[in-house]
């Protein structure tokens, strides 16, 4: 059975619910179902995320494992000039965000079903956003953030959030290794907020 979030197909039967998020003064209508990350409702890593999260409202955005798309649809909801690119390789998460972003009026954003950057390859952009899937173990976490650093352009930025207990200080070394500057934005509840920048 291939019930992971991170599963490219969740065999889990489907359990759709609707959530109401509101963040930094935007709000957003969540359809989310069962075989998605945080099914339940936007993780409060997520939130502390967008909440920290800074963005150029004309900027080119990548959420890397957007799952239903809280991160990129409100990235794309406080950027309105920028474009906003989400991918997941889980099926199931690609159509709620797609959903999702449509329910909301949201125009300036793209889903792509992707396993890892496969989609993007040869595109790049100012903001890497990720959530990363932790359950998908370390070598994967560590792929977002060396293959991200590929497709940011010159001065770009890339925001993590990641729990204290699941590798957020070892996350913090391999941007140091990969990245220009990094720095530790915030520690709340366990979690951490990274921004990474390329020179």
């Amino acid at each position: 059975m291939s019930n992971h979030y991170y599963s490219k197909k969740p065999e889990t039967a489907h359990n759709r619910q609707a959530h109401t998020f509101v963040c930094r003064g935007q709000e957003l209508k969540l359809m989310t179902d069962a075989g998605v990350f945080s099914k339940t409702g936007v993780d409060y890593g997520s939130r502390v995320l967008i909440e920290h999260m800074e963005l150029n409202p004309e900027g080119n955005i990548l959420d890397v494992g957007c799952g239903y798309g809280p991160i990129g649809l409100m990235a794309a909801k406080l950027s309105p000039a920028g474009q906003v690119t989400l991918i997941d390789i889980n099926e199931r998460a690609v159509q709620l965000a797609t959903e999702n972003a449509k329910s909301n009026g949201i125009s300036n954003v793209e889903v792509l079903q992707s396993d890892l950057y496969e989609a993007v390859k040869g595109k790049t952009f100012d903001v890497i956003l990720t959530n990363p899937p932790i359950r998908a173990g370390k070598a994967v976490v560590h792929r977002i953030f060396e293959e991200g650093l590929e497709l940011l352009n010159a001065g770009g930025v890339m925001w993590v959030v990641i729990q204290k207990k699941q590798g957020a200080p070892s996350a913090l070394e391999k941007l140091q290794l990969l990245y220009d500057s990094v720095e530790e934005v915030t520690r709340d509840k366990g979690y951490w907020i990274l921004k990474a920048i390329k020179a």
